[in-house]
């Protein structure tokens, strides 16, 4: 695995509850993946809002065993986590956690409005007082250093795109940057998140693989944003661009970077969940014989 990935979800959804601790090796949580990843081409429902037909090529692992994955990489996962999607591909090098936030309907027209630099800024000052919190913690502080892709909403699909790239404070210039690139789908009832976690090197080429599954993904009828009901639905409190200012600044830091081990426990997860728990061996294996 090419030492350009950083991207690790090292953090914690700070202000959202979050799952009790699972507390279960990497093994364990590798092997657990792997006998229930879902393997495309296959229709994967998320809960009772929409489907995701995911695309040969890429697998999906549920929820428990998602929430295991990150909690043996020392993570903290939100009870919206839906799951996460891992590439088949042992030559790629990110990964994407789906979530839902039942928020109720979002309303867009602020969109119009805005101004990326002051969304800029915002991001950046949502990341430092989230910093306070990590330092507490003793969790890698972070910084936002800018836009890889400037927020882009398409009102008639109901979707927004922004990615920021990010690096660990005190980390010197050369050391690569992980990217978090973020797609929100809007629906009646709130919204499903799609968020790459990759490096700076990659993100380009990845793109068009993010945006697939963005238009891979369906609201179920009645779940869509055209559904939306005034007089019986609920509104969320906050508008379209507390998705990126606001909830973004808490996203990124779970998404943040971390280094070298992501390295080694991506190439045992995409192992264990593409390959089967018979790879692990044979990789564990071949180490062996090398150092022999």
């Amino acid at each position: 695995m090419n030492k350009r990935i950083t991207a690790l979800l090292a953090g914690a959804l700070l202000a959202c509850a979050s799952l009790p601790a699972l507390a279960v090796t990497q093994e364990e949580a590798n092997k657990a993946a792997a006998k229930t990843a879902q393997h495309g081409p296959i229709d994967i429902k998320l809960i009772d809002q929409a489907v995701l037909k995911l695309p040969q090529g890429y697998t999906f692992v549920p929820k428990a065993e998602a929430a295991q994955l990150l909690d043996a990489m020392g993570n903290q996962s939100s009870d919206d986590l839906l799951g996460i999607i891992l590439p088949e591909n042992e030559k790629s090098s990110w990964f994407m956690e789906l979530s839902f936030e039942k928020s109720g309907y979002i309303k867009d027209d602020d969109a119009k409005d805005w101004n990326a630099d002051d969304l800029l800024t915002s991001l950046k000052e949502g990341t430092e007082d989230g910093n306070k919190m990590r330092k507490e913690r003793g969790i890698q502080e972070f910084e936002v250093l800018g836009w890889v892709e400037k927020p882009n909403y398409r009102a008639d699909a109901h979707q927004l795109v922004w990615s920021a790239n990010t690096r660990n404070k005190g980390a010197p210039a050369s050391e690569e940057q992980g990217v978090n690139y973020n797609t929100y789908a809007l629906g009646r009832e709130g919204y499903v998140s799609m968020n790459l976690v990759t490096g700076m090197n990659t993100v380009e080429q990845e793109k068009p693989e993010v945006k697939a599954m963005l238009a891979a993904l369906n609201f179920n009828e009645g779940k869509r944003y055209q559904d939306f009901n005034a007089s019986t639905d609920h509104i969320a409190e906050y508008g379209l661009a507390a998705l990126v200012a606001g909830v973004g600044a808490k996203k990124l830091g779970l998404l943040a970077i971390m280094g070298a081990f992501f390295v080694k426990s991506f190439k045992l997860i995409l192992l264990a969940v593409a390959g089967g728990f018979a790879a692990i061996r044979k990789f564990f294996g071949g180490k062996k014989e090398a150092a022999e």
